[in-house]
């Protein structure tokens, strides 16, 4: 051995791909591939990021004590359970590395979020996969897959690509029926968007469980995606294992103040909501117009099915839009090879990209 080598399985590992964020150079940008919010971050928490900008020179609250303390206020929980990360993906990463060693397993749901396996993998445990029904996690085939190795089950409701969910009674079966060893992770990133009566994104069951946590964000309905800020509601037993192994000062005095400021503002939040709400259900009627197949979608995008003969694919969709300023996301390493993820945007960038469908599709 002449030259350094990474440990068993990292080179087994594919590096996650973001959506792509760059239009043709002369073409105006609609970037609609990575679910970010059109209508921006509140102002409040562009005002608090400015004023954290104000001593740089000081390192930041390690606890991230304000920020908690705004979680816990706006969500009626105690700090005491919250731990705040750079990003959800970090806390994400944090229970896989606190939690699995090689020969362990963990869940997943067939078209989860592709974060979970490359930790999983990165911590030399095994992913397990569990087949979806209509592209929705399956509470029966998650619980068929557990063994006496499983140590976590990663369930991202709502899920991302497909925008479907499980309702809040199917989650309680699921945890119901776990061992009391293995931790059950419901990831609500999108949870904010959700306008059903039958949901719930955990924290109820966080409450009264002592193997559950939530995990969320603020990159998504807050408008906070450069500042990488996620918090993890679960048992202080929990809790503090990962606080133990998280970096010492995770999160900048930006991002802390921005996530405290932007939390609290919940005039922004209902507004952004809203506006998802009116786009979402108007985006789907004129996909399913031009002879699409949407996959029912309650979170801030929605996973478009193109017809598989040459000229109508999703690859040359992709390309098409692309050249026009409109990317979507590609999602073949999601297991849907003729599909695009579209994010709900602003109305221009909703109107413009179903307008350049239809000139694909020859329907304009």
């Amino acid at each position: 051995m002449t030259t350094p080598q990474p440990i068993d399985g990292i080179l087994d590992i594919d590096p996650y791909v973001p959506g792509k964020s760059l239009a043709p150079e002369g073409v105006k940008l609609h970037k609609l591939s990575s679910n970010e919010t059109p209508l921006g971050a509140s102002p409040a928490a562009l005002e608090a990021t400015r004023n954290a900008l104000s001593k740089p020179e000081l390192y930041p609250d390690g606890q991230a004590s304000a920020l908690k303390a705004a979680i816990a206020e706006v969500h009626g929980l105690n700090p005491k359970n919250l731990l705040c990360g750079n990003g959800s993906d970090e806390l994400l990463g944090l229970l896989c590395q606190c939690y699995l060693a090689p020969g362990d397993e963990a869940i997943h749901t067939e078209h989860g979020f592709l974060v979970y396996d490359i930790q999983i993998r990165a911590r030399g445990a095994t992913p397990v996969v569990a087949k979806e029904k209509n592209a929705t996690a399956d509470v029966d085939a998650i619980l068929s897959c557990v063994t006496e190795r499983t140590k976590l089950v990663f369930l991202a409701n709502p899920n991302n690509p497909t925008g479907t969910y499980l309702p809040f009674d199917e989650v309680r079966r699921l945890q119901a029926s776990l061992p009391g060893h293995v931790i059950l992770v419901l990831d609500a990133a999108y949870a904010e968007y959700v306008r059903r009566n039958d949901y719930a994104a955990g924290m109820e069951l966080v409450s009264a469980s002592s193997n559950v946590v939530m995990t969320r964000t603020f990159s998504k309905i807050y408008g906070l995606a450069a500042l990488r800020i996620g918090w993890l509601y679960g048992p202080e037993a929990i809790v503090s294992v990962l606080d133990r192994v998280r970096g010492p000062f995770n999160l900048n005095a930006p991002a802390i103040a921005a996530g405290a400021a932007a939390i609290r503002d919940r005039a922004f939040v209902e507004k952004a909501a809203d506006h998802n709400a009116e786009w979402l259900a108007w985006t789907v009627g004129a996909l399913e117009g031009l002879g699409l197949s949407v996959t029912p979608s309650v979170g801030n995008f929605v996973l478009v099915h193109f017809p598989d003969k040459p000229g109508a694919t999703a690859a040359e969709a992709d390309a098409y839009l692309t050249a026009r300023g409109f990317i979507l996301r590609r999602v073949a390493g999601y297991g849907f090879p003729n599909a695009l993820r579209m994010s709900i945007g602003s109305e221009e960038a909703n109107r413009g990209a179903v307008a350049a469908l239809a000139d694909f599709l020859g329907q304009s």
